[in-house]
């Protein structure tokens, strides 16, 4: 031991340190050693070579880079959830990449990795529809949550002829899963309040609205305010509708409830005739996952995550970028 720290002990006490730090860091990193058998070897004890572990990565001596192999922007994830605290971020890589469902299914295939990784499995699952959520279905391997139950969180009967069934997503989820779905076949948005309240009070419908309120996980797509809108692809809005809702500052959907930049409800009209989950649900569960495919969708991402709407994001560089700058 003495041989060994000779020339660290002819050092300055600052420099000695250092030295030590740059002894463990090698040793742990590098050379693969336990905590344990690096106390052994310098004479040390396991908390004073966790702590210059600790100094050594605060310090610069030691960085660390994760480079995983999927490819994943985690300077972009680090800052997000540094910014937003949430639980996880997901941040696609997509280069010069601009044709939108490119980008849609680079997320849907990061999304659907991030649902079979999930651990505990979810034994009931809430989930939205809409073009990002179908394609996150598409994307999820076969027999990835045995005997999980789905249950659709927003009314999904299209007033219009669409490319795909709404109700399908929460069917496909089920059955890639190897389980079961409970469908919400009602329309999102009804004539009138008094409609609406009616149907929530069926026993049918109301008791799929309380297994939403139950599903301890939340999967959902967020909606841009555009023209590509699903909601006004399926009948449920117009144009007017939506430079109304631009005029009262919304930036988007959640589950088909349009909000402003701070997350709150834009048209309490319209929300009043909305059938679903309603946002404060939200805060009581223990995963909500969103996901925001392309840039149109930054600003109802930003307000997701500056609401606390969800513990975990799912999105594409691009998005990322322009949520951290409306951010700031």
């Amino acid at each position: 031991m003495a041989e060994r720290n000779v020339y660290a002990a002819r050092l300055p006490i600052n420099e000695q340190r250092d030295h030590l730090m740059v002894q463990v860091a090698k040793l742990y990193y590098d050379l693969d050693r336990t905590q344990s058998d690096i106390a052994s070897e310098l004479g040390l004890t396991r908390w004073q070579v966790g702590r210059l572990l600790t100094e050594a990565k605060e310090g610069g001596i030691v960085r660390i880079e994760i480079t995983p192999r999927g490819g994943r922007r985690t300077s972009l994830e680090v800052e997000l959830q540094r910014r937003f605290s949430v639980r996880e971020v997901i941040v696609v890589p997509t280069g010069d990449i601009e044709d939108p469902s490119l980008i849609i299914d680079s997320v849907a295939q990061a999304a659907a990795k991030h649902l079979v990784s999930l651990s505990p499995k979810p034994a009931l699952m809430g989930v939205s529809w809409g073009r990002t959520m179908a394609a996150v279905a598409r994307a999820l391997p076969k027999d990835w949550c045995p005997g999980l139950h789905v249950v659709l969180v927003n009314g999904s009967t299209a007033l219009t002829t669409t490319t795909s069934r709404n109700s399908a997503v929460a069917e496909e989820f089920a059955q890639s899963a190897g389980g079961r779905a409970t469908l919400l076949p009602v329309p999102a948005i009804m004539g009138s309040r008094s409609t609406r309240d009616a149907l929530e009070q069926d026993p049918i419908i109301e008791r799929v609205l309380t297994l939403a309120e139950e599903a301890p996980v939340l999967c959902f797509g967020l909606g841009g305010l555009t023209h590509q809108s699903v909601l006004l692809g399926s009948g449920y809005l117009d144009e007017d509708d939506i430079a109304r809702l631009r005029k009262l500052n919304s930036v988007g959907d959640i589950m088909g409830r349009f909000v402003d930049r701070q997350g709150r409800i834009a048209d309490t009209h319209l929300d009043d005739r909305t059938i679903g989950l309603r946002l404060e649900a939200l805060s009581r569960k223990e995963r909500v996952i969103g996901v925001a495919a392309g840039e149109d969708k930054h600003l109802i991402a930003a307000a997701c995550l500056g609401a606390g709407y969800v513990t975990d994001l799912v999105t594409d560089e691009g998005t990322a970028r322009r949520i951290l700058e409306e951010a700031a």
